[in-house]
Formats: structure tokens, C-alpha cells, sequence
């Protein structure tokens, strides 16, 4: 005999179960409730988590899609900042989800802080993730867990063309280029507003990717990154005169030409492998990690 999947919350749970703890969503926080069981299903599909995967979700809230999750998956970590949700969560599972309870856990902490999760190791992310703090989020998380085979993620859809833009569009930065130090990222759909409470006044966005290796390089993490900053820090600069503000001339002129990479072109062409080019190519501070030490 198989046994009992979840009971998936609607509207009126969610509504019930906010009123109950007296929680009334804060911008502060990013935080809007799904209210749509199709929409957290779709979530859940387009993740690919299958029966073997051991999920983290940040920011389960009222457990909406922690629900759907516990329907396919073998575990799912939760990750909750706010304390009343927190606490009443389990509850939830209890009540929902009452076979899967065994398969669930809940950290009460923030995101952006945790060094640690308890149990196996975890192989996919999958979240609702607040707007105000999904990139950083994301990309702590890809660090800490390497474990993490991949994901996927629910952000503002501005945040979601960040993610999954290729060198040369208009929305190539930063976070493109950091997201895919880790992984392949793309697009996976857009979510309507109409399917949160309270309804946001932004359009959503989801965001699939797969890991893989970081560039071949000498450098670390940290020094790519930090040449990725500087070249983003002023964007309409060529990437010589964007790096000559934090390194010493011949130094960026030196880099560049070891990296193949034309002086006069902007740091919105160039892509993960070359800024990990030119990082090898740059001399090391002092106090940093020499070439080659562990990222």
C-alpha cells in the first residue's frame, strides 16, 4: 500500500494559517505566499527532484511549496529567518503532510549565515527565494554546498534575466557572471502575480541551473570575483581603464595581453572563462592566497 502524499495549501490555508500566527508579509523580508498548489507543482517539475534527492528550500514561509517538495523528494531541509513561521511550521507538516514528517527538517536561521546543514549531504535547491536578498543567497549557497547538483529558484523576473543573461546583452553583470562560475544557468519560465498573496508589484521569474566546474585557473574564487566587481564597478568603462582603478597599469596591460583580452572591450563582453583568465594573470596582493591555492 503507497502511502499518502501531502495535502497541498490554497488560498484559503494560507489565509488561515497567516491570520493564526497574526502574520502580516513585510517588504523587509521579500516576503509573498504562494497560494496557487499549480503553481508550486510546476516549481517542483521543472526542478527535476526526483524520489533520491535531499532538497534545500530557503524561506519555506507558510510551507507551500515545502509541501509539494515532500511529495516527490527524500528529504527536504528548511531554511526560515522569521521565527513565528518557523515554529509553526512542523505543525504544518504534521497536519498536511503527516507521512513525510520523518523526511523533513527545519534550520531557523538566516540564509546568508549558514555555514552548516544537519543530515546527508544535499544534492538540489529549490525555493521561493525573498527578493530582496536572492542573489547573494543563491550564490552563498552555491559555495557552501557543493553537494548541490542543482536547482531551482522562483526570483523577481528583473533578478532572473540577471541570472541567466549571456555576455554581450543588456542585463550581463555581476550576478551572471558569478552564477556561472558555478553552473549553467537559463531561463525556466515566468510566474504570474496573481498566484502569491499578497499579489506583488513585480513580475517573477524562474531560474534552473545545473552545476559544473569553475573555469580552469590559477586563481581563486575570490580573486575572479573581485575582477569581475571592478570590471562592473563602472559600466560603460573598457575593462583596462575599469581594472586600472584597482590595480597599477602595466599590471592590467600585462594581464590582458597573457589573457588574450583587447583592452578597449567592456566587461559586459567578456565571459566567466576570460575574467578567470585575466585573475591568473594579475599579480596576487600581498596577503592573498598564492596561485593555485585551494578555492
Amino acid at each position: 500500500m503507497t502511502s499518502a502524499g501531502p495535502r497541498l495549501l490554497g488560498p484559503a490555508d494560507v489565509r488561515r494559517l497567516a491570520a493564526e500566527l497574526d502574520v502580516r508579509p513585510t517588504k523587509q523580508r521579500g516576503q509573498n505566499f504562494v497560494i496557487d498548489a499549480n503553481t508550486v507543482r510546476r516549481i517542483v517539475r521543472e526542478s527535476g527532484v526526483g524520489a533520491e534527492d535531499v532538497v534545500v528550500e530557503v524561506g519555506p514561509g507558510l510551507g507551500s511549496l515545502t509541501l509539494a517538495l515532500l511529495e516527490v523528494a527524500a528529504r527536504v531541509v528548511a531554511i526560515e529567518i522569521d521565527e513565528r513561521l518557523a515554529a509553526r511550521l512542523p505543525f504544518t507538516i504534521a497536519e498536511y503532510a503527516p507521512e513525510q514528517t520523518g523526511a523533513f527538517e527545519l534550520v531557523t536561521a538566516d540564509a546568508l549565515r549558514v555555514t552548516e546543514l544537519p543530515g546527508p549531504r544535499p544534492s538540489a535547491l529549490v525555493a521561493n527565494l525573498p527578493y530582496n536578498v536572492s542573489v547573494p543567497v543563491l550564490l552563498h549557497l552555491l559555495a557552501l554546498l557543493p553537494s548541490l547538483e542543482r536547482g531551482l529558484v522562483m526570483v523577481q523576473a528583473e533578478v532572473a534575466d540577471r541570472l541567466a543573461a549571456r555576455p554581450g546583452s543588456k542585463t550581463y553583470g555581476v550576478p551572471s557572471v558569478k552564477a556561472a562560475w558555478y553552473a549553467d544557468v537559463r531561463r525556466a519560465g515566468a510566474i504570474g502575480r496573481n498566484v502569491f498573496w499578497p499579489a506583488p508589484n513585480v513580475d517573477s521569474g524562474l531560474v534552473a541551473w545545473e552545476r559544473r566546474d569553475p573555469p580552469p585557473t590559477t586563481a581563486t574564487r575570490e580573486q575572479v570575483f573581485a575582477v569581475v566587481d571592478a570590471a562592473f564597478a563602472q559600466r560603460r568603462k573598457t575593462v583596462r581603464s575599469a581594472l586600472r582603478a584597482v590595480n597599477a597599469v602595466e599590471d592590467v596591460d600585462a594581464a590582458l595581453a597573457a589573457a588574450g583580452i583587447d583592452p578597449m572591450t567592456r566587461g559586459e563582453a567578456l565571459d566567466v572563462v576570460q575574467f578567470a583568465a585575466i585573475a591568473a594573470a594579475l599579480p596576487r596582493p600581498a596577503g592573498e592566497p598564492p596561485a593555485g591555492a585551494p578555492v
